[in-house]
Parts: structure tokens; C-alpha cells; sequence
């Protein structure tokens, strides 16, 4: 579960009541985009074959440009979670960052479960006892990351909703 029961207005977008503005809802997906690429490669070297989660990042990027309309980029993310599901650990974690990423499109809020799934890779690619290091280096990563016009938004938002996030946002 990475989305309150209570959709705050702030990731909704002006035309439909909230008070995201539609290049702000695009940076969100950008940066989810980001997220999800940094640990692409894990679900890659399990799944070579698999294209799924790297059109998922791309469909998130066309979204953005204007190229494609949000039920694309959706579905795009259906297909990438669909390619983590009979996967584990680090590769699994990946592909549903992927995922995530795409269906900013349709929900921006989602933009925390690209980034939270990217952590949860991150800590799932290394040996055990040092899972919340390699966290807490990806969590500094993403955050390096953010642009500007949308930094304190997530920022706050990591900090709502870090406790249904797993908790990966303490870095």
C-alpha cells in the first residue's frame, strides 16, 4: 500500500479540483522515471528478455513530451508489474518501480511508489546487513535528483507518507 485513503489535493491536478499544475505532474513522472532507471538493471540481469519495465520508463517519458495519451503510459505500467510478478527480491522490487513510474501518469501520486519500490531494490541487491545502507544511498540519490519546482512537495510527502512506504524514506 503506498497511497493514503484521503488523495491529497496537492497531486491532483487543477482541472480536476486539486492544485498540481500540469508541468509540476509531469516533473513527478520525470523523476519517478529517474528513480526507476537508476535500478532498472537489476531486474535486467535476472529478465534480459523481458522489455517490459524499460517501455514502461519510456511510456513515462513520452507522457511527459506530450507524445502519448495517460491510458498508454497506465498500461505500460500494468505491463511492468506484470513482469515482476513471478520474480523476487531485488529484480521484482525493480519492475514495479517501473511500473510506478508509468502510472504517474494517471495518479500522481504514485510518484513515491517508483521511488520507495527503487529503494526496496536497492536494499534487496546487496548482502545481507547491508540493505539499509545501500537505502539509504539510494533515498540521497533520488533526492539529488528532484527538481526544484517539485522538491518540497516530495519531500513533505516522503515525510507523510514514509510509514505506508515501508519506512525507505528515513535517509
Amino acid at each position: 500500500m503506498i497511497l493514503s485513503k484521503d488523495r491529497d489535493p496537492r497531486f491532483i491536478t487543477i482541472r480536476r479540483g486539486g492544485t498540481l499544475a500540469d508541468s509540476d505532474h509531469r516533473l513527478l513522472a520525470l523523476w519517478a522515471a529517474a528513480c526507476a532507471e537508476h535500478v532498472l538493471h537489476l531486474f535486467e540481469s535476472v529478465q534480459p528478455s523481458d522489455p517490459r519495465p524499460r517501455q514502461a520508463i519510456a511510456q513515462t517519458r513520452a507522457w511527459a513530451r506530450g507524445e502519448i495519451m495517460m491510458s498508454q503510459a497506465r498500461a505500460a505500467g500494468g505491463h511492468a508489474m506484470a513482469a515482476a510478478r513471478d520474480l523476487s527480491g531485488a529484480a521484482r522490487h525493480a519492475a514495479y518501480a517501473a511500473g510506478q513510474s508509468a502510472v504517474v501518469a494517471h495518479v500522481a501520486a504514485h510518484e513515491l511508489g517508483a521511488a520507495a519500490y527503487a529503494i526496496k531494490a536497492a536494499r534487496a541487491a546487496v548482502p545481507k546487513g547491508e540493505g539499509e545502507l545501500a537505502g539509504r544511498l539510494e533515498c540521497r540519490w533520488q533526492r539529488e535528483q528532484l527538481p526544484e519546482a517539485i522538491r518540497d512537495l516530495v519531500l513533505d510527502d516522503q515525510r507523510l507518507r514514509n510509514d505506508i512506504c515501508w519506512s525507505v524514506f528515513d535517509c
